[in-house]
């Protein structure tokens, strides 16, 4: 069964699935799109046309600005910004303030996983890799391969982490998982999982 506080401001042309929670001052703008079983924790913010997958926690205070999309399963942390304007100005060349019709927006990708620390800002546009890590705090200006553990100013990768989000170690060319054991290869800077 879905839940939305009181003091939420969902529209009423938002879309959310069943068992989903949204807590005290989040906004879900019009036409976005939130899964089934997920959680928008207090004033988050998800703006118009936004997708959210199944199973997703958006954590207090996140800013997920259109045309975001976010997969099944992902993890964004408290007050973790997506930014949406790769050249931001309030007014054009002349002095006039800027209205919707003066850029284009474009987004965050978040793909099936993954996790966003908190505080991290993603600047758009910028694709978020399956079960990548991207640290608190991290500023990310260039797409996050899969399994990527990401930190600092701006992002870089320092590691891999498996879907358990632990860091993986490496032994012999065969990076393991200390908790499930699942076997990955790397090749090419991409990380693959060993069958």
């Amino acid at each position: 069964m879905t839940f939305v506080a009181s003091d939420a401001d969902v529209s009423a042309d938002a879309v959310v699935g069943d068992g989903t929670k949204i807590w005290n001052l989040a906004q879900v703008r019009e036409h976005a799109t939130i899964g089934r079983s997920c959680i928008v924790g207090r004033g988050a913010y998800i703006g118009a046309g936004v997708t959210v997958g199944d199973n997703c926690k958006i954590q207090n205070l996140a800013l997920v600005y259109e045309p975001a999309a976010i997969g099944d399963g992902v993890f964004i942390g408290p007050a973790v910004v997506f930014t949406n304007d790769q050249y931001p100005r309030a007014v054009s060349p002349d002095g006039e303030l800027k209205s919707a019709a003066d850029w284009t927006p474009v987004g965050v990708t978040v793909l099936e996983g993954a996790s966003i620390g908190a505080r991290a800002v993603c600047v758009a546009p910028v694709t978020i890799g399956r079960w990548a890590t991207v640290a608190a705090g991290a500023v990310v200006t260039k797409d996050v391969p899969d399994h990527a553990l990401v930190v600092g100013v701006p992002a870089r990768r320092i590691g891999w982490v498996g879907r358990a989000g632990v860091p993986l170690r490496e032994e012999g060319g065969v990076w393991s998982c200390p908790r499930t054991g699942e076997r990955y290869r790397e090749a090419n800077g991409a990380l693959e999982r060993i069958e």
